[in-house]
């Protein structure tokens, strides 16, 4: 048995390997991996050429502002000009992009932008973000302080440390704990999403040819339909974690080698605001996820009579997938609302929100204990269920929705 079992799973694996779909997807995911990394190199490459664009800076208040308004490689700032009819014609020539005229009233500072061409949002974005700075700038030289009193003033912060009163519990975690657990969450979440949507459909579809080519008629008259069944998930998890370890090992290549080693320490300062105990549970939530789906996959599969019904059985499964996605997008605002506390503990969603609980919130030992209690034991069930249920709905033709295929296979084998 354990021979077949292993030809089964081979044959499947070797099969779907090196089908061009696989390699397909792998290579859209390198692909937008890399998009990501090499983002701000792409960028430059479509607008390296552009030059900077210059911005005339009339200071009609009696303060320094030149420390504020800072050349930079997007943003050229001239600041010695005081003609403004000579400035606005400039504009008008599109010789320079912008004139700030900044003044006094009432003791605050005021700005006015003009423009012939209207100014991209990034630009005016920056232009803005730099007039709030130097408002706040000048409000503290009215004051008549120093200098150096002044600078303090601007570069104050404030220390912040956290102190539990509770005994029983550790010391809750810092805002950049939090903020490294959330955006790693957050990707384990979109990981799970798309293997997920990746691999249910391919077990789902892989049984349900075989059913519809009645192939599976031939093939099990000398396996065993707890054989095959077994040797289908095992060998559709194998391929799930051979696009995992190439995504992984594409991604150490880039961290590692490329851009000096900075996202390598990037990387490395994120993991190092992560506990031990959050890898193994975000590890552990997304392989049993995946293993709970492409269970239901294969029962799926072999609801079907032919492949064109897979969508149709499938729906359930992927509107539920969707509906975790989108609960776990809305807690990147804030992860400790009461929804995301619910679906934290449902089988097919805590994959993708309980890591996000506990990287993004201080929660105890025991929830994260109980949801991954509460996932292996639906595994389990779901497992022997579904076993059973396949020995009796592999060979059973039926037509009609999921509901109604299961009374089918229920009636015709009891």
């Amino acid at each position: 048995m354990l021979s077949k079992f292993n030809l089964l799973m081979k044959q499947l694996y070797m099969s779907k390997l090196k089908s061009k779909s696989f390699i397909l997807m792998t290579l859209l995911y390198v692909v937008g991996m890399s998009v990501a990394i090499f983002w701000s190199d792409i960028k430059e490459l479509f607008t390296g050429n552009d030059e900077a664009q210059q911005i005339a800076i009339i200071n009609d208040t009696t303060a320094d502002l030149s420390g504020i308004f800072v050349s930079n490689a997007d943003m050229e700032f001239i600041q010695d000009e005081t003609n403004l009819t000579k400035l606005e014609q400039k504009v008008k020539d599109e010789k320079i992009a912008a004139i700030v005229e900044i003044s006094d009233k009432d003791g605050q500072l005021q700005a006015e932008i003009s423009t012939f061409t209207p100014l991209k949002l990034n630009d005016q974005s920056t232009i803005s973000s730099l007039l709030q700075y130097a408002g706040q700038h000048y409000a503290v030289q009215q004051l008549s302080l120093s200098p150096e009193q002044a600078a303090q003033i601007m570069a104050a912060n404030t220390i912040i440390t956290n102190k539990n009163l509770n005994e029983e519990t550790s010391g809750g975690k810092s805002e950049e704990e939090k903020q490294s657990g959330l955006w790693v969450s957050y990707a384990v979440g979109i990981l799970i999403y798309f293997f997920i949507s990746t691999f249910l459909s391919m077990i789902t579809t892989e049984i349900a040819s075989e059913k519809g080519s009645r192939a599976m008629e031939m093939l099990l008259v000398s396996v065993k339909p707890a054989t095959h069944f077994k040797a289908k998930i095992a060998g559709v998890l194998l391929l799930a974690l051979t696009q995992m370890a190439i995504i992984a090992g594409v991604f150490l290549i880039y961290a590692k080698f490329l851009k000096g080693g900075v996202i390598w320490d990037m990387a490395g300062g994120i993991v190092k605001e992560l506990s031990v105990s959050y890898v193994l549970y975000a590890i552990l939530f997304l392989l049993l996820t995946i293993i709970l789906y492409l269970i239901v996959g294969a029962l799926f599969g072999s609801l079907v009579s032919k492949v064109e019904e897979a969508g149709q059985v499938l729906m359930p499964a992927m509107m539920i997938t969707l509906i975790g996605f989108y609960v776990m997008l809305s807690g990147i605002g804030n992860p400790d609302t009461i929804v995301i506390k619910i679906f934290s503990y449902i089988p097919f969603t805590s994959g993708m929100i309980m890591p996000m609980r506990i990287g993004a919130t201080d929660i105890g030992v025991m929830q994260p204990f109980l949801s991954l209690t509460i996932l292996v034991v639906t595994i389990i069930v779901t497992y022997l269920f579904s076993l059973s249920f396949y020995k009796r709905s592999v060979l059973t033709y039926s037509t009609g929705g999921v509901i109604q295929k299961i009374k089918t296979v229920l009636k015709v084998t009891t």
